[in-house]
C-alpha cells in the first residue's frame, strides 16, 4: 500500500481504528474520520505511537448531517489531490428515534446515506486512481432487513433492531448497484460482515439493549479480527478486480438473495440520490 491515499470513516474507535492502523502498517496514508477532535488527536497519536514513519491525519465531522460529509470531502480534498481507497466503515445503532437536522431519521442517515454522499463525492478521485476501491462495512443482520420505502424515517412505529437492519441491508444493495454503474469505470465497490465484533457502536442502546449486549460480548471477536476483512478487501491484489461482491472472513459469500434484486437495487439506487442530492 505504500503510496496509496487511503479515507477509512469511523476511524476513532473499534473496527475503524483498527482498519487504519493496519493500512498504516502496510504503508498507506491514512485519513480517518471522527466526530470528536480529542478521540481524532488521540487516535493519530496512538497509532504515529505504535507505527514508525505513520502518515496518518484525522478529520472531524458528524457524518450523519450532510453539509458536514462535503464540509469534511473538501478539506480531505484540501489536503490531497490523490483517494485510491474510500473505507465507509462509520455507523451507530441507537435505542431511540431521533431526526438529524437534515430531516433524516439518525440510522438511516449515518448508516446509509452517509456513505451513499460520501461515496458520491468522492467518485472522481477514486476513478482517477485507476484502480480505486470502495469497502462498503455492512452486517449479516442484512439478512433480516426490510427495504420500506413508505417510513424510512420510522414514523409508523420506530424499532432501532428494525432500523439497523434495513440500513445494513441498504449498504449491501448500494453496493451492488454501484458496482453495476461503475463496471469497467476503474472502480470496485464491495460489502464486508466483520463478525460480531465488541465495539462502542451501541453507546445509544437503551439500558435493556445495553445488558443484552454486554452479556454477548463474552462471545465477540476483538476489533482486530473485526477488521481483518476490511483491510483485506481495501488492500490485496487478490480482489484488485473483484466488484459488487460480499465478503465474511476474507471469503466472498453469497448475501441475502434478496440482495440480488435488481430492481430493488435500482429503487433503493434512485431514492438514496435523491435523499442527498446526487
Amino acid at each position: 500500500m505504500t503510496g496509496k491515499v487511503v479515507l477509512v470513516t469511523g476511524g476513532t474507535s473499534g473496527i475503524g481504528r483498527e482498519t487504519a492502523i493496519g493500512l498504516v502498517r502496510l504503508g498507506a496514508r491514512v485519513f480517518l474520520t471522527g466526530r470528536d477532535e480529542g478521540r481524532c488527536a488521540e487516535t493519530v497519536q496512538w497509532i504515529e505511537s505504535g507505527c514508525d514513519g505513520a502518515k496518518v491525519e484525522g478529520l472531524m465531522g458528524d457524518l450523519s448531517v450532510q453539509s458536514e460529509v462535503r464540509r469534511l470531502v473538501m478539506e480531505l480534498r484540501s489536503k490531497t489531490d490523490r483517494l485510491d481507497v474510500l473505507v465507509n466503515n462509520a455507523g451507530g445503532w441507537f435505542g431511540e428515534r431521533r431526526l438529524t437536522v437534515d430531516g433524516f431519521e439518525r440510522t438511516w442517515a449515518l448508516n446509509h446515506l452517509a456513505y451513499v454522499l460520501m461515496t458520491m463525492e468522492l467518485l472522481d478521485m477514486l476513478r482517477a486512481s485507476g484502480a480505486g476501491r470502495v469497502v462498503n462495512v455492512a452486517s449479516h443482520l442484512h439478512a433480516y432487513g426490510k427495504m420500506d420505502f413508505e417510513d424510512l424515517n420510522g414514523e409508523r412505529g420506530y424499532g432501532s433492531t428494525k432500523a439497523y437492519n434495513q440500513s445494513k441491508l441498504a449498504n449491501v444493495l448500494f453496493t451492488m448497484a454501484l458496482a453495476r454503474q461503475m463496471e469497467g469505470r476503474g472502480l470496485t465497490v464491495n460489502a464486508l460482515h466483520p463478525g460480531a465484533v465488541a465495539t462502542g457502536m451501541g453507546r445509544d442502546m437503551t439500558p435493556v439493549m445495553r445488558l443484552a449486549n454486554g452479556v454477548m460480548r463474552w462471545f465477540y471477536l476483538s476489533a482486530e479480527k473485526g477488521a481483518r476483512t476490511s483491510i483485506y478487501l481495501a488492500s490485496s491484489p487478490e480482489v484488485a478486480g473483484v466488484t459488487g461482491k460480499y465478503f465474511v472472513r476474507c471469503k466472498e459469500v453469497r448475501p441475502a438473495r434478496v440482495c440480488e434484486d435488481v430492481a430493488l437495487q435500482e429503487r433503493l439506487w434512485k431514492v438514496s440520490r435523491e435523499q442527498v442530492g446526487w
